[in-house]
């Protein structure tokens, strides 16, 4: 039978992976104490935290997950967890991997779908959540009313809009690679549209929830308003049939 405090921590790790935005995979064992230390406070400053857990527990906790994720957990991994914006974390990994070769990014799981390597390197080449945010205001055009509640609910679907604008990138990208300015310039334009169509298609159930929310409330406040004026009115018919008496 397992000890309470084994099953405690499987429940931990599921509910950190459960929990998060995206969680990336990596192996550190040739990074120093030193250098580690200074991973965690990058990976902290853009919304991530890097834990090292048991190998055996993390696979108990990955369970019913994607199993390439599953195959990965061995040996010294680290466990990146994005709470925030996911290629912000993404691309805290991919800088320092750049200047730490012995730090290996072996994957990872974005909207319960596992990402390679590469996946994640492209991920790290999108644009941040705060240029998403601008990008929400300045073309859906939504109104105030609506675009609090847009806003405020867009951290919780940040992961799948972050999908689908990685699949975007992916569908739209250059076969070949881009040497002219020219082809450089073309693909940012590609993938500024791309942002701008994934995040339509990831905020345009929102809006639509906001906007049936709004009706429910003014047909709420309506039915109040006028059980609140026939309550008002009983006592002025009573006043009228004593004076009649």
């Amino acid at each position: 039978m397992p000890r309470p405090e084994k099953v405690q921590a499987v429940a931990d790790i599921k509910e950190r992976l459960d929990g998060a935005q995206a969680v990336f995979l990596t192996e550190y064992s040739g990074l120093s104490v030193k250098e580690q230390q200074q991973l965690r406070r990058e990976l902290k400053a853009n919304g991530a935290e890097m834990k090292v857990v048991k190998m055996t527990l993390a696979r108990l906790a990955a369970e019913g997950m994607a199993d390439e994720l599953t195959e990965l957990l061995l040996g010294p991994t680290a466990l990146t967890f994005a709470d925030g914006d996911p290629a912000a974390a993404a691309k805290a990994l991919k800088a320092f991997s750049k200047d730490h070769s012995v730090l290996i990014i072996k994957g990872g799981l974005l909207d319960s779908e596992f990402l390679s390597p590469e996946r994640i390197s492209a991920l790290a080449d999108l644009p941040a959540r705060d240029v998403l945010l601008a990008t929400v205001a300045a073309t859906l055009g939504a109104p105030m009313t609506q675009m609090a509640g847009l806003l405020a609910a867009l951290p919780r679907n940040a992961a799948t809009a972050f999908q689908q604008l990685l699949e975007k990138k992916e569908e739209e990208s250059p076969q070949s690679p881009v040497d002219s300015p020219q082809q450089e310039e073309e693909a940012e334009e590609s993938v500024e549209e791309a942002v701008e169509e994934a995040v339509e298609e990831a905020v345009e159930e929102i809006i639509e929830e906001a906007a049936v929310e709004e009706i429910v409330e003014e047909a709420v406040t309506e039915k109040a308003s006028e059980t609140h004026a026939d309550a008002a009115a009983e006592p002025e018919d009573e006043d009228h049939e004593n004076t009649e008496d």
